[in-house]
């Protein structure tokens, strides 16, 4: 009778722990091969532009238990793609992302908002050429299961913004060429 009480009693003390294992916070590394910041803007009216940058990485904390988490991410906007090498320098320029004082640009979490179990905004500062501006991201798609792949904890999202690139010291040929900015981000994360 009391090895089946110690025997209980452990299999308790291990149900509880492994509940607030799952409980804890999970930090996850964000996965540079498929996270794509993307943005897109009015081309004199003419078109809808779409460039993206190919290179981010940073850190997501997510918590499910408790619905908290944070976002911290950096951009190489010197890894920037608009479909033409010309036109990736030229956008490097001083006039625009000027990438040569400012090689990157950060957004840092200060609140995520849940619906349910899943975050339905983030909110934070975004820093685009040592401007740093309030953004909300909303959140179209959210996951957090197992990687199938990798077989450790995953996380994937879809997020955008609009901003105005007057407001980063970004704004040249404004409003000819549209001074708001819609951000899209794919983002996929693995915890280590």
């Amino acid at each position: 009778m009391t090895s089946f009480k110690k025997i209980a009693a452990a299999l308790a003390f291990a149900s509880v722990a492994a509940g607030a294992a799952l409980a804890a916070p999970v930090t996850y590394n964000v996965d540079s091969s498929h996270t794509f910041p993307r943005f897109s803007y009015s081309h004199f009216g003419l078109s809808t532009q779409l460039s993206s940058f190919s290179n981010t990485t940073g850190k997501v904390v997510f918590d499910a238990e408790a619905k908290a988490g944070s976002v911290d991410i950096v951009i190489d906007m010197k890894s920037v793609n608009t479909g033409s090498s010309l036109f990736n320098g030229h956008i490097q320029g001083e006039d625009f992302l000027d990438t040569t004082k400012f090689p990157t640009a950060t957004f840092k979490s200060t609140k995520v908002v849940f619906e349910g179990d899943k975050p339905k905004a983030i909110e934070g500062n975004l820093t685009i050429k040592g401007v740093t501006k309030p953004v909300t991201l909303n959140v179209t798609s959210f996951q957090a299961m197992p990687h199938p792949m990798m077989k450790k904890p995953a996380l994937g999202a879809n997020a955008f913004t609009t901003i105005k690139r007057t407001e980063f010291n970004a704004g040249k040929y404004a409003p000819y060429v549209g001074d708001e900015v819609r951000i899209d981000i794919a983002i996929e994360a693995i915890a280590p």
